[in-house]
């Protein structure tokens, strides 16, 4: 088979969609076929191939004011059409709902293509960033100022948000990103509790279920036995607005009340983080949480087993492959009650699950594990048991049977030009 893929995030720029799309690429690859990824140019750390069957071409792309690591690629039809026409893919799979997603499911149309959309990502959760302040700039102009004036605080900043927070901004977000996943043949979740929100959401679509996978020949954990005189939390993961990191850090000043010598390491890198900065001064906790900063995938296997337990409260994730990372490795995790967490924090069984925001829920739950040592190796065995319905080479052959019977079932796929094509066809040649 030949596949395209379509993304507006890919490496050099490390997240869970461009592990998701390396890991499916490679392992596919492997087995005879080929794939071609289109992706955006960063610049620095770009390449070109990833092995004899996987090719990288990259597209000119802008960024989103108020998230730079966003990329806004710009119109390329011409450069998409021969990478169709000398290509000649047999399935297009779209991996993101920006730019790039709508003009692959556009050239899918057209050219008669299948076309698979798997929904990594809720963007109608990232409406923040289109948002009045931070498309602006306000909220950093906020921090330079609260520099100088120690009074203002965190809350500060959420009067201008006040004025901005419209849900209007969400529901046109979530309709474009419906109206573009429900053009795909078939969308894929990485979990069935989102399976069953994009239902509600209004996908019309046929939704499959396949995880994007761990390699637990390397994510491999063993069960970890707690001292709390000093207990180690951890959180990973892209450190943007909506991953509530700050909910993490108010419930960690509870949590310190308790624990002294407990430390939290927060792992990765994002706009967030000099808001956060801020805040853990405002906790007087600069001593106690450690920003590492980025840290390549390659290298997480070996830094997890060295924590004690995964904290989060992101309300966005489709899977949350850090969180699976984590508990393969042994740690058990207190999380959020919401979309896809609860599939792999399990209450009672590997972790603790709180209500959104709800920052002495989240603290309360921790201390209590890290009070009862006896629990907390019975959850330790449960995350790696837990983790283990996720090996990467089972996803694999699902993705690869699902990819088989689209093109089966597709096969005279009808071709919809449009004028717009013909315009593109005139101003390219």
């Amino acid at each position: 088979m030949k596949v395209l893929y379509f993304s507006d995030t890919f490496l050099p720029k490390t997240d869970g969609v461009a592990v998701s799309i390396k890991n499916f690429s490679e392992l596919l690859s492997l087995r005879g076929h080929e794939f071609t990824i289109c992706a955006p140019r960063y610049g620095e750390g770009d390449f070109e191939r990833m092995g004899d069957n996987i090719q990288v071409i990259r597209f000119r792309s802008g960024y989103l004011p108020s998230y730079p690591d966003i990329k806004v690629v710009l119109p390329s039809p011409g450069k998409i059409k021969k990478i169709i026409e000398d290509f000649k893919p047999d399935i297009i799979h779209i991996h993101t709902p920006g730019l790039l997603g709508v003009y692959a499911v556009n050239a899918a149309e057209r050219f008669g293509i299948p076309t698979v959309g798997t929904y990594h990502t809720l963007m109608a959760e990232q409406e923040m960033y289109v948002s009045f302040y931070r498309l602006f700039k306000l909220d950093k102009l906020f921090f330079k100022i609260n520099k100088f004036k120690k009074k203002m605080n965190i809350d500060d900043l959420d009067k201008y948000v006040k004025f901005d927070n419209f849900n209007l901004r969400k529901k046109i977000i979530l309709k474009i990103c419906n109206d573009l996943y429900n053009r795909c043949d078939v969308v894929v979740s990485p979990s069935h509790l989102i399976k069953k929100q994009l239902a509600e959401y209004g996908i019309t679509r046929p939704v499959t279920v396949v995880s994007n996978g761990m390699d637990l020949k390397r994510f491999t954990g063993k069960v970890k036995s707690l001292d709390n005189s000093a207990p180690k939390l951890l959180h990973v993961g892209r450190i943007s607005y909506e991953k509530n990191c700050d909910v993490i850090l108010n419930a960690f000043k509870l949590i310190h009340d308790i624990f002294p010598k407990a430390t939290l390491t927060i792992i990765g890198e994002g706009p967030a983080i000099p808001s956060l900065q801020r805040q853990a001064e405002h906790l007087e906790l600069q001593d106690s949480i450690i920003f590492k900063g980025f840290v390549p995938n390659a290298e997480l296997h070996n830094i997890y087993p060295q924590y004690d337990l995964f904290l989060t409260a992101s309300t966005m994730e489709t899977q949350g492959l850090v969180v699976l990372e984590s508990i393969a490795c042994g740690l058990p995790a207190v999380g959020v009650d919401s979309f896809a967490l609860p599939e792999l924090i399990q209450e009672g069984r590997n972790g603790y699950i709180a209500p959104p925001f709800d920052v002495k829920k989240l603290a309360e739950l921790s201390i209590r594990l890290l009070n009862d040592p006896e629990k907390y190796k019975e959850f330790s065995k449960n995350s790696i048991e837990i983790a283990s319905g996720h090996e990467m080479s089972k996803c694999v052959d699902a993705m690869e049977e699902m990819y088989r019977k689209l093109i089966e079932a597709t096969k005279g796929k009808e071709k919809k030009g449009t004028l717009l094509d013909i315009f593109f066809d005139f101003v390219n040649h």
